[in-house]
């Protein structure tokens, strides 16, 4: 039995990921939500639409979506909006999958305060929430899982991640800014931040952290318990970090975990770097760095093809047949096809995201404490934990 979804925010990031959802076998009916018409009117009027939707699920807010009669809601709109989405969703009783950030503002103990309250609307409601971290779904994340599941690391010893994005890299950030800042909700974002700097509130790179964090976290399935970090502010008097309210253009980060290995983060916005999206993590038994499998003996590369895992044949003919193509992975190291149907299998079969709500929260948290902690200068600090997925 298939079910109903609806997709709220509809911008280039959403609209990235509307066709995958609307062509996946499992989902029967869609929705459309976004506040700029023209935004919902591009997919409304494409010919593959017209078995699933039906303009009578065109809605101009999350309250009229929240209403209806849909089953889950996949939210993409701005970073600052998610969390409380999130919750408004699931308290109307819709599944919801969040776009990453989970929450990215600058105050780190907000930040700490909404994913204690997703962690209990979710517990509370019994409503799925998943989150949309790509990295999760990286060949590289898959494999590692796999091989961790089959002891092949021995006890994990240490593991690193990082996130290198300078702002005036090929997907340069300024020009993200301003695209965000051109919306409604952007010039909202702008007023709010404005009051963050009123207040001395200021941010850093590990206030979205989890392009770097959830690699090694999944694999290792532990979770960060004390931190230790450093910032470098920018020494140019590049306008950027002032006026998006960074206290620290770079972040370094090293975590104690509770399997008593060690775990170093970087998220870094001014580097000499074309970009990197990348971990590594090494056991007493064989370690994964650089597409390779390393143990006492050799190191093996690995394919793409060799680490990613399978997909169900009929979802794969489905999204073959829709894109025109056998190459319908989507962007982000080919994520965007896993994040989809990981979402609409667990919605349809009633089970846990493999990206749930404690998931979600152990990749925010250890950035927003690693922030707190380079603030004051590499205090050590404790990283608060909601506990694991029921079962």
């Amino acid at each position: 039995m298939g079910i109903s979804l609806g997709l709220v925010g509809l911008g280039a990031f959403g609209g990235a990921f509307a066709d995958l959802f609307m062509a996946h076998p499992l989902v029967d009916r869609i929705g459309l939500c976004d506040r700029e018409p023209e935004r919902i009117e591009q997919f409304a009027k494409k010919d593959s639409w017209r078995a699933k939707f039906n303009e009578r699920d065109a809605y101009g807010s999350l309250d009229e979506i929240c209403r209806s009669d849909l089953d889950a809601l996949v939210i993409i709109t701005q970073h600052w909006l998610h969390a409380p989405q999130c919750v408004q969703a699931m308290e109307a009783g819709k599944h919801v999958y969040s776009a990453v950030p989970l929450l990215c503002v600058p105050d780190a103990d907000e930040i700490l305060e909404w994913c204690d309250k997703l962690v209990r609307t979710a517990c509370r409601t019994g409503m799925h929430y998943m989150y949309g971290e790509t990295t999760y779904y990286h060949p590289e994340a898959m494999y590692c899982r796999r091989r961790a599941r089959e002891g092949a690391f021995g006890e994990f010893v240490y593991a690193e991640g990082e996130y290198l994005h300078d702002v005036d890299s090929a997907c340069n950030l300024r020009e993200v800014i301003q695209h965000r800042l051109a919306s409604k909700a952007g010039q909202e974002w702008k007023a709010l931040l404005d009051r963050y700097k009123q207040r001395g509130v200021l941010s850093g790179p590990m206030h979205y952290p989890t392009h770097s964090t959830s690699g090694p976290i999944s694999v290792m399935n532990a979770h960060a318990v004390k931190v230790c970090a450093f910032g470098r502010a920018n020494t140019t008097n590049d306008p950027y970090f002032p006026e998006n309210g960074y206290a620290f253009s770079d972040e370094t980060a090293l975590f104690q975990m509770s399997n008593a290995a060690t775990m170093r983060i970087c998220e870094h916005r001014e580097i000499g770097h074309a970009g990197r999206e990348d971990f590594r993590v090494y056991g007493t038994q064989g370690s994964f760095e650089r597409r390779q499998w390393v143990d006492k003996r050799a190191a093996t590369p690995v394919t793409v093809e060799e680490m990613r895992d399978p997909l169900p044949e009929e979802v794969v003919a489905a999204w073959s047949e829709a894109k025109k193509t056998s190459d319908f992975y989507g962007g982000h190291g080919g994520s965007h096809a896993y994040l989809v149907h990981e979402f609409v299998d667990a919605v349809a079969r009633g089970r846990t995201p493999a990206i749930n709500v404690w998931e979600a929260a152990r990749y925010m948290a250890a950035g927003a404490v690693a922030h707190k902690s380079a603030l004051a200068g590499g205090a050590i600090l404790d990283v608060p934990d909601w506990g694991g997925a029921p079962g």
